[in-house]
């Protein structure tokens, strides 16, 4: 199904569907084309789904942090949805979902997090990857996946145009030392919504102890397991991912 793409003052946004608002957040390689399945799914049973573009290379520099993105997220909620949603996030998209849990608790009624970082996570090594280096950045990509064929030519090339362009390659840089540096162990505790965590067993750059750590930390949470995928599950098991969501908010809604 292809989806438009709104755009309104600020914001840019998927929206699909009617019924509880659930908001899905990408992750810092990611795009609004990651939810393709999820937005179909859930718009066709009872959710209103949004995908807002996160401002990954909108922010001035200085502000280019996961701080920064969740305050943006926390305003497209309030202005565009204004009552609490169903928080979905991958990898960086988890992360800024646990900053603005904590942050603006009233905004969020549950939260579900599949790949998240916040507390471990191995990125595309000790510096960026080569510009001009399609081969290695396709190997990079395939490497995000149990399955290498999930990394489709359509999204190397996504990722290769983030690497070559400059200050694109220095943003996404930034965003990475921000999610190192912003560990949330000691935060996971405070969070009391309803906590989904849905993870890939092979998942190579958030390891399976991530996800049992969280599940440790948060009170009220619960923790699927989905075998043969890694990193972006929605992407990689979308029927698995999407009906085991299904059926645990059943009984939040």
């Amino acid at each position: 199904m292809i989806f438009n793409t709104k755009k309104e003052k600020k914001y840019t946004f998927i929206e699909s569907g009617e019924g509880h608002p659930m908001v899905l957040l990408h992750g810092l390689m990611g795009g609004l084309s990651n939810f393709d399945r999820m937005i179909t799914y859930f718009s066709e049973r009872g959710y209103k789904v949004y995908v807002p573009q996160l401002p990954i290379y909108d922010l001035p520099v200085l502000n280019t942090n996961l701080t920064s993105i969740a305050k943006y997220v926390a305003r497209f909620i309030k202005d565009k949805i204004g009552q609490p949603v169903t928080l979905m996030g991958n990898s960086m998209g988890g992360h800024i979902g646990l900053i603005l849990t904590l942050a603006n608790p009233e905004l969020v009624h549950s939260l579900v997090l599949t790949g998240s970082s916040g507390l471990y996570e191995k990125s595309f090594g000790e510096t960026f990857p080569r510009r001009g280096d399609r081969d290695y950045i396709k190997k990079k990509t395939e490497e995000v996946f149990f399955d290498p064929k999930v990394a489709t030519d359509e999204l190397v090339d996504e990722v290769f145009a983030v690497v070559n362009d400059r200050m694109k390659g220095i943003k996404t840089v930034l965003l990475a030392k921000s999610a190192i540096k912003h560990n949330m162990l000691h935060d996971l505790p405070k969070i009391k919504q309803p906590t989904c965590i849905i993870w890939g067993k092979q998942d190579g750059v958030t390891p399976p102890d991530v996800a049992e750590e969280m599940d440790r930390q948060i009170p009220n949470s619960d923790l699927f397991w989905l075998d043969e995928c890694g990193h972006a599950a929605m992407m990689e098991k979308p029927e698995e991912f999407n009906e085991i969501l299904y059926n645990w908010l059943k009984d939040k809604i």
